[in-house]
């Protein structure tokens, strides 16, 4: 079992920046691919970026590229999103995940991750 837990989410006006962590605990971090998920009012959950177990890989939604980063500190156990130029349609909660790597084929499939934390609210504001 991984357990996850998100932190760094609030409130910000459009063109500011947040950067949300993850925290893990449980069974080895670094042997786990890890992503972000989000989900907004009325909408289904949504990819936004994927890291490889090394770090050394990353993937993000069209949406974000350029404005977000994804990046792990293993040592730490900690998992972060640094957002930027963040804009009024990136309002959603936002979920770390986990996931095995002969598990997580697309990368973009939620139901490819098995752990999820319980979210952080970021809204954007106009």
């Amino acid at each position: 079992q991984v357990q996850l837990v998100e932190s760094g989410g609030g409130l910000v006006q459009a063109g500011g920046s947040l950067r949300l962590s993850c925290a893990a605990s449980g069974r080895t971090f670094s042997n786990y691919v890890m992503g972000w998920f989000r989900q907004a009012p009325g909408k289904e959950r949504e990819f936004v970026a994927y890291i490889s177990s090394s770090g050394i890989t990353t993937n993000y939604a069209d949406s974000v590229k350029g404005r977000f980063t994804v990046s792990r500190d293993n040592a730490k156990n900690t998992l972060y999103l640094q957002m930027n130029s963040l804009k009024p349609e990136d309002t959603a909660v936002y979920y770390c995940v986990a996931g095995v790597i002969r598990k997580v084929r697309s990368k973009v499939r939620a139901d490819e991750y098995d752990y999820w934390g319980q979210g952080t609210q970021v809204t954007v504001s106009s």
